[in-house]
Formats: structure tokens, sequence, C-alpha cells
């Protein structure tokens, strides 16, 4: 037994008995001191290292260069329809589809999940948030390694306007200072606009409204819950939460994302769990491609343009393509077709549907039929009649024979249907579309006179080889556009005053302009009024359509082409190859589709208010020159040899004043050299009457343009065109 001294043994007793009593204390008072002691050391790291931190990102600050927005600026162009609709969206040049998009054009609850799931005080920090900086810097002082990287919304964006591989407390910082550049620069809208912009969803996809689009198939303006949670979580890892290639890993982000936001009250427990339910989109849906030939057409005009508005109607857009294919489906293989709408008053391109499938190889949808030289048929008789209404050589009821005849050595056209019916009225002839009266009334004006019409009212005409005009153009012995064709029918439903197409709603509008014409109102208003009476397609009502049908030879082509008072409808199909289809007819195969495109147009057909001077008689009422068109009458003066009958005054495109500025004026004088009597004088197609003689006088109600014509007793006729002052 060890001695030792009684002081120096109490001492150590008391010692142990002290250590003794410390470790009989409770563990968890023990180990709350040891974690107070270590979080106040951590604590002061990270104060340490915040302060370090912000005196490395004011050194970062001053050695960055001046921050370039221009790759985060660009955006897909895209093209709108007039109500704003997207209509087609078009990649950027490196493949990417990044739409614009307003902040206010967005769900606003997805805003209000993105702000609480991934920046809370997002509207209060400048760019940087203290609280989650230190959180972020305790945790990796804790684990040892980056845990959460504190980044705010303003601090993603910065990575996204510039993006950089290294993962580095240089390249956080550099981050850091670009965010606070970013606040200073746009604010706080301007922030949130860019990320809605820039933000990644897989693949070439970046933005809310691309992503909504390729996921969901809608504009982001209305989201469900479940749709904005999974907006929410793709940017955060993009291509390990696709959808289409990873859905399971895009739902268990989704639903982590509902989750923080019931917990943070953004929405309620039972709507996040009723979410959870809603299944994750499998796979990328295609962007919109409506109106695809006029989307390509505006682009390729203005292509630096990043928004093309068109005067297009998107609904009445997808309604039209609908229905050409199904109508070409029903018809057969190979088969396409184009549809036009025009708004009359304006000019203004409503539809534009240049095939049946943009995307369908088997009917080479990417041609844009409606801008295709095609062989019109029977569909520019009606400008044969409107131009012998105007001349003065016929009227709707003027008798016009429909018999074996040939014209020249050797054109002895037929009709359609290889039948003659004898003598019938220019109405009835139009109306039944026979060829016969048709090319006898174009021998009447001249074939030339007829092309020269057609090319003033602005159609481009493609002639054979550059031939010279000939009397088979009455049938479609013609190049034509459907869309200048329809040009041409708006004409005759404006009282003969040809509208420039007016296909976009962008830009400068074009300065007023004299308008050309195809007709002169009363011509134009005769043949609209004609044509109403046409018989209708199987199952149509009667009387409600002014329209015309052609077919062309080999049956290539079939058109049809209709109006009223507000809007005109051209409808063409065919094969774009030039490939014959028996039994291709306009009557069959186009005109129930015209008639459907009008019913969808919408509202009650409104026919054509009369002209004032039209002269509304039987046959026999009218002057007799009018009654019948003999088939040995001379030409129009100018266009056989030997025509006598012409106006010597007034001249062709003179101005005559007659003081119409100051009051009624004077009349004007009329005087015609040759021809037999008695003469029959019109002005602007209706006879005046008791002017039976070489010299007459009429007297104008207001200055203006006026076609003045003359007839004799044999049918020859000459007309001027002059504007009075």
């Amino acid at each position: 037994m060890t001695w030792r001294p009684r002081a120096l043994s109490d001492e150590v007793d008391t010692a142990s008995s002290k250590k003794m009593r410390q470790n009989q204390r409770p563990r968890e008072l023990r180990d709350g001191n040891a974690i107070v002691k270590c979080s106040r050391r951590l604590a002061a790291a990270c104060l340490g290292l915040l302060l370090a931190g912000m005196a490395a990102l004011g050194l970062t600050w001053h050695r960055l260069p001046p921050l370039d927005l221009a790759a985060a600026a660009i955006r897909s162009p895209v093209v709108l329809d007039r109500n704003g609709t997207l209509l087609r969206p078009f990649a950027t040049a490196d493949g990417r589809w990044r739409l614009p998009l307003a902040p206010q054009a967005v769900d606003p609850r997805y805003v209000a999940m993105l702000l609480a799931y991934e920046d809370r005080r997002f509207r209060d920090h400048p760019g940087l948030d203290p609280s989650a900086l230190l959180r972020a810097a305790g945790q990796w002082i804790a684990a040892g390694r980056i845990v959460s990287g504190g980044s705010t919304l303003s601090m993603q964006v910065a990575r996204l306007v510039e993006p950089r591989a290294e993962r580095s407390l240089a390249a956080k910082l550099r981050q850091m200072a670009r965010a606070v550049e970013l606040e200073r620069r746009l604010g706080k809208d301007g922030i949130l606009r860019l990320y809605l912009a820039l933000a990644p969803y897989g693949g070439p996809v970046e933005g809310v409204r691309a992503a909504s689009l390729a996921y969901f198939g809608h504009e982001p303006g209305r989201l469900s819950l479940a749709e904005a949670a999974l907006l929410v979580a793709l940017p955060q890892s993009p291509e390990a939460r696709r959808p289409d290639r990873f859905p399971e890993a895009a739902r268990r982000a989704r639903d982590r994302v509902l989750d923080r936001v019931a917990e943070r009250g953004v929405v309620r427990r039972d709507e996040a769990e009723a979410a959870k339910a809603e299944p994750v989109p499998h796979q990328r849906r295609p962007f919109p491609m409506l109106a695809a030939h006029a989307a390509e057409a505006a682009l390729a005009q203005r292509p630096t343009q990043p928004v093309h508005r068109l005067a297009l109607d998107a609904k009445l857009q997808a309604s039209l393509e609908v229905l050409a294919g199904e109508r070409v489906g029903a018809l057969g293989p190979g088969l396409s077709a184009a549809i036009l709408v025009i708004d009359n008053p304006t000019g203004q391109v409503r539809a534009h549907v240049g095939s049946a499938g943009y995307l369908d190889a088997s009917r080479a949808g990417a041609i844009d039929m409606a801008a295709a030289l095609r062989s019109p048929g029977s569909a520019l008789k009606p400008f044969v009649y409107a131009l012998a209404f105007e001349s003065g050589l016929a009227h709707p009821e003027t008798l016009l024979d429909d018999r074996p005849s040939r014209f020249g050595a050797a054109y002895a056209p037929e009709n359609f249907d290889q039948t003659f019916q004898g003598t019938v009225t220019a109405r009835r002839a139009l109306q039944q579309s026979l060829n016969v009266p048709a090319v006898e009334l174009l021998e009447a004006v001249g074939p030339a006179r007829f092309i020269a019409r057609l090319r003033a009212g602005g159609a481009g005409i493609a002639l054979p080889r550059d031939a010279a005009p000939g009397l088979p153009v009455a049938l479609g012995g013609l190049g034509i556009t459907l869309a200048d064709l329809a040009r041409l029918y708006a004409g005759l439903a404006r009282g003969g005053s040809v509208p420039d197409l007016v296909r976009r709603l962008d830009g400068d509008p074009s300065p007023p302009r004299d308008l050309p014409r195809i007709a002169e109102p009363v011509a134009a208003w005769y043949v609209a009024d004609t044509l109403r009476g046409t018989p209708p397609p199987e199952n149509a009502l009667p009387n409600r359509l002014a329209y015309k049908t052609g077919t062309s030879y080999g049956y290539r082509d079939a058109w049809a082409v209709g109006f009223d008072r507000r809007v005109t409808v051209a409808v063409w199909v065919g094969r774009p190859d030039g490939a014959g289809v028996p039994g291709l007819v306009g009557r069959l195969a186009a005109a129930p589709i015209l008639f459907d495109a009008f019913a969808r147009v919408g509202g009650e057909p409104e026919p054509l208010a009369m002209a004032r001077d039209a002269l509304v008689a039987t046959t026999a009422g009218l002057p007799p020159p009018l009654r019948h068109i003999r088939r040995d009458a001379p030409k129009v003066a100018g266009e056989a040899a030997g025509a006598a009958l012409r106006i010597a005054y007034p001249p062709d495109g003179a101005r005559v004043d007659l003081g119409l500025a100051e009051g009624p004026g004077s009349g004007l004088a009329l005087k015609a050299l040759g021809g037999t009597l008695p003469l029959t004088w019109m002005v602007n197609s209706l006879p005046l009457p008791e002017a039976a003689r070489r010299q007459a006088e009429w007297q104008p109600d207001g200055a203006g343009f006026a076609r003045i014509s003359v007839m004799d007793a044999t049918g020859a006729s000459d007309s001027v065109v002059v504007r009075l002052e």
C-alpha cells in the first residue's frame, strides 16, 4: 500500500469527484453545449467567409468586362394572326426554340410558385440574398462540399446570360457580381422576363412559352397546378428530368415542388395532392404550324424581323386547313387543295391554305398551290362577259347562240357535256358556263383587249410560249394563280375596283393609290347578279352566293370562286405535279369545298347592292342593238380591218373641263364617225334615251371617270374612257 499525504489525497479526490460529477450530467445538456459551441464557431466561420466573399466580390466587380446581353436577346421568329394568336414559330439560327414572352402573359400561379420555390425574397434583395448565402456557406463548411449554392433567381439568370462550365468559387463570385449588375440594369421585371425566356427545359427547348407548347400543347397563359409545378422543376436539371425521356424523374421533381409550395402556403394541401394525380406528359408535341406557307413567305420577306403579324384569322385558318385535308382525302391520293379568303372592303387575306397538309409529302404539301400558275378553265368567263357588258355589246338579257360554230379556220369549241342549247340569254349562258357564247363574246371584244384588261387589273397572266392571245383564252388557255384570280373576283364584289392583297398588319401602311379596275360598276353588278343565280352544288341553297367554277383541259385543275359583299373565297383542287385526274370537275370537286368554306366564314351571305345606273329589263325591253348578238357583226373598232365606226369626240383618255366643280356644268358633246344608223350611245353601260344619231349630248351628274360607248345597227361598237372635271 502506497502512502500519500492527506492533503494531496484530498485534492486528488476532489478533482476526481468533480470530473465524476461532470460525467454524471445529462447527456443532452452536454451535447447541447457542444452544439452551441460548434454553432458559434460555424457562424463565425460563415460570417468570416461571407465578409471575405464580399471583399472578393468587390474585386471581381471591378475586373469584369461590360456585360453583353446581345445573345440573351435572341428570340425565335414568330408569326402571329390578326389577334396575336401564334400561327407558327421558327427555330433560332442555332436551332433553339426560344419564343418571346411577356411576364403578364404567364399564368400568375406559375410565377408565385416559381418565386416561392426558387427565391422567396426575390422582390426584396438586390440580386444577392445574404441569408441564403450564409445557409449555403454553413452547409459547405459542415459537409465539406457544396450542398446548395444559395443562388437567387437573379444569379440563375446571370448564369443563363453568361454560361460557364466550371463550378468554382471564382465562377460563383462572377455570377454574383453579374446578378447585382443585372438588377441595376434591368430591375426585377427585366430579370423575370429573362428567366421566362432563357430557362432550359431539355434539348433545344428554352423558356416557359416554348416548354408549355412543347409539353402541354398550349400557351402558358393558363396552366394547371401540375403543369406549373413541372415548369418550375425542370430547369433545375433539364436533361435528367425531361418528361419525354425520363417521365418518372420529372414526376418526382414536380411533386417536390408541389409539396414545397404547399408548405409555404402558395397552394392548399388538397390542391397539391390533387395535382400529383395528374399524369406527366411522355412526349414532346409539335409546335403550331398554321398557315405554314404564308408564314414562310412573311419570314422570307423580312428575315431579320422577330415578330410578324399577318391579317389571317387563326380560327378560320385552322378550320379551313382541316376542311381541305378531309375533302382531298376523300377525293383520292396525290391530290392537294388551296383556299384563299379575302375581306372585300379591305383586301385583307383572312385565310391562306396553300395545300392539303404542309407535311404530307405524298401530296407535295410543301408547295404553295395558291401561288402556282395553273389553267383556270371556265373561271375567267365572267370577265369576258363583264367586258362585253361594259363595252355596250351585250346585256344579261341579250340573246346569244349556243350551236355548233367555227371561229376562224379550225377553232370549233364545244360545251362540257358536248350538247348545245340553241338560243339563250347571256345570263343563262354564263350560269350554265356555255363555251360557244363565251367565245363569241370574246371574239367581239377581242382577245388582246381582254388579256390587257386582266393584266391592268393586276393579274399575272402567262400565255403559252408567249403566244399572241387567241380565242381559247376564254376557256382557260392561259396561266393564272389562285391569288390573282381571287383578287379579280374581289374586284367584282367591289364594283370593279381590284384591291391590293393585304397580307401583313405590321409595318407602315401602303400609301393610297388609284386601284386598278377589272370592270365598270354596272358591268360588275350585272356579272354578280348573274352568278348569284348559278345552280348550287348538291345539298346547297340556291340564290345565296355568286360563284363560278372552272375545269382545265385534261381534268388537271378544278376551281370554284364565290363572293358576296363581305368576302371572296377561292378554291383550287388538283395534283401539284399537273397530272390529270379523271372526273376532277370544278362543280363536283371544288364547289362543295367553296360552299363549306363560306359556311365556316360565318354570317349570312350579303348580295351586292344594285348599281345606280343598271338597266333592269327583259330581252324585249332592251334597245334593238342589245337584243341579239350577230355572228356576222364587225369586231370592236380597231381590232379588225375595215371597222368604220369610231368615237371622234371625246378622245380616249381625255380630261374634259365642264365646270362641274362650280355647279351642274355643261353637257358633254358626243360624236361618232362611220357605222350604220341607227346608233346607240351608252354611258357607263346605260343607254342614252333618244340618241340614235352620230352626234348626241350627255349631261353628267358629277365629276369623275366615265366610259362612253357607241354601237351601230350591225353590232359594231367603240368605246372610250374620259375624265370629267
